[in-house]
């Protein structure tokens, strides 16, 4: 057998491997919490997170912990926060800690790098969601919401007819029909990010990687840190990436860089944030995403 013949090989047995295991995960994380959020409606949220109690930072970061959104999809949420007068330290702890401790991370986190990572990077996130929620309160930041955000747009035609058909419908059927049309939507981000890391597990030279992300080298992790924020990468992609960049000889503090900077921010996040926040908000949110990204690299690094 010819080394391509080889490579080929484990490209293909690597795809269907990580395709089967992370489809089957994806569905069960997705309809476990949506189950949840049939019981804990979007309203009894923001109820919660207009606390001005400390405990509403904590009750924030768990809350993001169980919604299943990416960076973007974050932000029509933070919208509901915002017109509900939520506290502004508690909002801001769910827009950090929704995206990078969302369910499909963790889990998939967990199947692939093991419950030591998984249990460091869950640390590092929420830890750092609640101190930047708290810090950026404290220094007055709320002044940098634009005054529209607020305001709540006029209501469209009526729902009547559709509360109507929907409550005919099993509960449970109805969550996983909404499990269903949301693994649709990933389908092709899961598909890919499995391709690519696949096709980086098979083909990609080990000492490309092990010269350019190694642990040896000490930019690694500020250049992964970088490179990640600027990339839309879905959790569903980036994680099998993440894990074959590791499998060829990446530093996983280089590759814990990579994952806290493209989940917790993107450019398009940045543009849909320009609609809520001024420059100086948005100037902050970055520097707390990099500095997170290149802290947790550089820790995880020095620990293990």
């Amino acid at each position: 057998m010819s080394i391509n013949q080889q490579m080929l090989n484990e490209t293909m047995s690597m795809f269907v491997f990580l395709a089967v295991e992370l489809t089957a995960l994806f569905l069960l994380i997705s309809y476990i919490v949506g189950v949840l959020q049939h019981y804990i409606p979007p309203s009894k949220i923001q109820s919660i997170l207009s606390s001005k109690h400390g405990k509403g930072y904590f009750i924030a970061a768990l809350l993001g912990a169980i919604t299943p959104f990416c960076s973007c999809s974050t932000i029509p949420f933070l919208k509901g926060l915002l017109r509900a007068k939520a506290g502004f330290g508690t909002m801001m702890v769910f827009l950090f800690a929704s995206p990078l401790l969302n369910p499909i991370i963790i889990g998939l986190f967990a199947v692939t790098f093991g419950i030591q990572v998984t249990l460091f990077y869950f640390s590092i996130a929420m830890g750092v969601s609640i101190i930047a929620g708290y810090t950026l309160e404290r220094l007055g930041f709320e002044q940098y919401i634009k005054p529209e955000a607020y305001i709540e747009p006029e209501p469209r035609g009526c729902r009547s007819s559709c509360a109507k058909s929907t409550m005919e419908e099993s509960k449970w059927l109805k969550i996983w029909h909404t499990t269903w049309i949301d693994f649709k939507k990933v389908l092709p981000y899961l598909m890919g990010g499995i391709a690519i890391g696949s096709i980086i597990y098979g083909f990609m030279p080990t000492e490309f990687v092990a010269n350019v992300a190694s642990e040896d080298n000490p930019l690694a992790i500020p250049i992964a840190a970088v490179i990640g924020i600027p990339l839309y990468i879905r959790a569903e992609a980036v994680i099998p990436l993440s894990a074959a960049l590791a499998a060829k000889g990446m530093g996983l503090g280089a590759v814990m860089a990579l994952i806290i900077g493209s989940a917790g921010a993107s450019i398009t996040e940045v543009v849909l944030l320009k609609s809520l926040f001024k420059n100086p908000m948005i100037i902050a949110f970055l520097i707390v995403i990099l500095s997170m990204a290149v802290g947790a690299g550089f820790l995880y690094s020095a620990i293990f």
